[in-house]
C-alpha cells in the first residue's frame, strides 16, 4: 500500500510542478538567471580542484613507478 501512496504522491508533485512552471514562468526564468553565475563558479571550483588532484595523483604514480623500476633493477644486480 505504501508504494502506491508514493507513486500517487509523485504524480501529484509532477502535476503541481508543471502547473507552477506554467503559472510562474517569468519568476522561474529570473531565478535561473540569478543562479547561473553561482552554479558556474561552484562548478568551476569543482573542476579546478578535480584537475589539481588528478595532476598530483599522476605525478605520484610516476614517482612510484620510477621507484619500482629502480628496486627491480637493484634486485637483478644482487642476483
Amino acid at each position: 500500500m505504501g508504494k502506491f501512496i508514493t507513486v500517487l504522491g509523485g504524480l501529484i508533485s509532477i502535476i503541481l510542478g508543471v502547473w507552477g512552471l506554467i503559472t510562474w514562468w517569468y519568476s522561474f526564468v529570473i531565478l535561473l538567471k540569478g543562479c547561473a553565475p553561482l552554479i558556474l563558479v561552484l562548478g568551476g571550483f569543482a573542476a579546478f580542484f578535480a584537475g589539481v588532484s588528478e595532476i598530483k595523483d599522476c605525478a605520484q604514480a610516476k614517482k612510484e613507478e620510477a621507484k619500482n623500476k629502480e628496486e627491480a633493477k637493484n634486485k637483478e644486480e644482487k642476483k
